[in-house]
């Protein structure tokens, strides 16, 4: 396996040294999904490329499987990012590869109602299951996405179990590995280079290009002159992922944001961009994840084998595309760290419930966000230090349906053989049957804070769309108001998707770069 660190061509800007190369054709910044299939493209283009990662270079020799090492290096804010009122915990990537590099290997395609959702709502009539379908089959291709061919662990068989005994819908998830070992400790970095990331297969054939990579750098601000980008500042982080005083100037013909649905909205909010009708960083949605804990008769050791391996899509479209809230089912793995971090209790409760590990299964409804006139998303914002944060209302409609998810999951848990099940809230207890689960969920007042909420997914902010009222870029990833800035990562969706990203993301993001290249060309 290639070392990247010790690539001509790739420079930790921690380090104290000036990039050594200053200007390119193209300045691409961010290096997960979207930057990652960016760079491939381009670079397959003969095109000069920089690539600008804020967080550090990690390789699979750093990857040691805990989590005390993984966290701080491989997160934003050491896995600790929350919504501006700290209702939803965020987990999102920042290293070289970005979240393709922690997140659980998940590979869906972009579902055919949200595809028809955004030709009727945002005019992206060009994006059909039939358009998609080349690019879906270009990326499973090269990126090995197929489904999990190993048995699921105990984990998923809960779910798989519990779904089957209700006669409800259950299917294996594919993944994106080759040569996998079935450890599960994907989301602190792959230690044998088994996950087919941006990390070991797009940013390396890059570089082998001829692409220049700086990590530790931030892009701080976009400067603009006569309807075009002129130059990037970007600054210098230290060793621990805090900015320097260090600044830099780059030029190149075309900058391309990939810095994902928080980051690339807050570039531009530096830049003071033109923004006559208010739609950078807006519309910004998670798939807000509510949770359910169960105590099982028998060991599921969640903290072993492939973490995601089944799904239930259910009660995704349970009132339609545009009724109320839709969810997909999934279960997370349990790490020590992470398991105690989302258990929202203390003192010698936590340590008892912690003491069960072995034996705890947790299930997720993903909340499928953005298709109803009452579900707006978020919006990024600057604080005073101008880093962002996201304003995340939780509103009626979406807290309708973490009742209906806590619901769904609580009968499916017992269903699968459960002794006992804990919704994720500060004030539910344990409950022994699915009767008792009904009478206690239905009495919660779901709260901020008291209602645990979290997500890996972020999307919009960027979104796309035919008109400047409801857009910030066209289909093609242009920005509307400036001739060379384009965007191509998760922050152009207009809505949430409704299942894991990152495969809408490398088959939408390669169709765009592909266009581009064609267009510069």
């Amino acid at each position: 396996m290639m070392d990247l660190k010790q690539h001509v061509n790739h420079q930790d800007l921690s380090r104290g040294e000036a990039p050594k190369v200053l200007e390119a054709d193209v300045i691409v910044v961010g290096t997960g999904a979207g930057g990652g299939m960016v760079a491939d493209i381009l670079s397959q283009s003969g095109l000069r490329l920089i690539m600008l990662e804020e967080g550090p270079l990690k390789t699979a020799q750093d990857f040691k499987m805990k989590e005390a090492i993984a966290y701080p290096d491989l997160y934003q804010e050491a896995m600790a990012r929350r919504t501006k009122d700290k209702a939803i915990s965020i987990l999102q990537g920042r290293s070289v590869g970005g979240s393709t590099t922690v997140n659980w290997t998940s590979s869906f395609r972009t579902p055919e109602q949200t595809l028809s959702y955004w030709q009727h709502e945002f005019g992206l009539t060009r994006l059909t299951p039939d358009s998609m379908a080349p690019w879906f089959e270009r990326a499973e291709k090269q990126l090995n996405i197929t489904p999990w061919a190993i048995p699921p662990n105990q984990n998923n068989q809960v779910l798989m179990d519990g779904a089957k005994a209700l006669g409800w819908k259950a299917e294996i998830i594919p993944r994106n590995v080759k040569g996998c070992a079935n450890l599960g400790y994907c989301g602190m970095g792959c230690p044998i280079g088994a996950k087919q990331s941006m990390l070991v297969t797009t940013i390396p054939a890059a570089m082998e290009r001829g692409a220049h990579l700086y990590s530790r750098t931030r892009c701080e601000r976009l400067i603009q002159r006569a309807g075009r980008i002129e130059q990037v500042d970007i600054r210098a982080m230290d060793n621990n992922g805090q900015p320097t005083d260090r600044v830099y100037r780059l030029k190149a013909n075309h900058i391309i944001l990939a810095g994902g649905a928080i980051g690339s909205p807050a570039v531009m909010l530096r830049s003071e961009l033109e923004d006559p009708h208010q739609r950078i960083g807006r519309r910004t949605f998670l798939h807000p994840v509510a949770a359910t804990v169960a105590d099982m008769k028998q060991r599921v050791d969640p903290y072993s084998g492939a973490p995601q391996s089944v799904y239930s899509d259910e009660f995704l479209w349970r009132d339609g595309v545009s009724g109320k809230v839709g969810y997909k089912l999934e279960v997370p793995p349990i790490h020590p760290v992470l398991g105690s971090s989302i258990i929202p209790f203390h003192g010698l409760e936590h340590a008892k419930i912690m003491a069960g590990l072995p034996h705890m299964h947790a299930s997720l409804a993903l909340m499928r966000d953005g298709f109803h006139h009452g579900s707006v998303g978020g919006q990024v914002e600057l604080d005073d230090y101008l880093a962002p944060v996201l304003d995340y209302p939780v509103t009626d409609y979406l807290w309708e349906g973490v009742t209906h998810a806590m619901l769904t999951m609580a009968e499916l848990q017992f269903a699968a053989g459960a002794k006992r099940v804990r919704p994720m809230h500060m004030d539910a207890p344990w409950v022994n049957s699915w009767s008792e689960a009904q009478q206690q969920i239905r009495a919660l007042t779901q709260k901020n804070i008291r209602t645990l909420l979290f997500s890996a997914h972020v999307m919009g902010g960027c979104g796309m769309g035919d008109k400047l009222e409801n857009s910030v870029v066209n289909e093609q990833g242009r920005f509307h108001h400036l001739d060379n800035l384009w965007v191509m990562d998760g922050s152009i969706l207009p809505t949430s998707l409704g299942v894991n990203p990152q495969l809408t993301l490398y088959a939408l993001i390669s169709r765009l770069a592909t266009g581009f290249a064609e267009s510069v060309k």
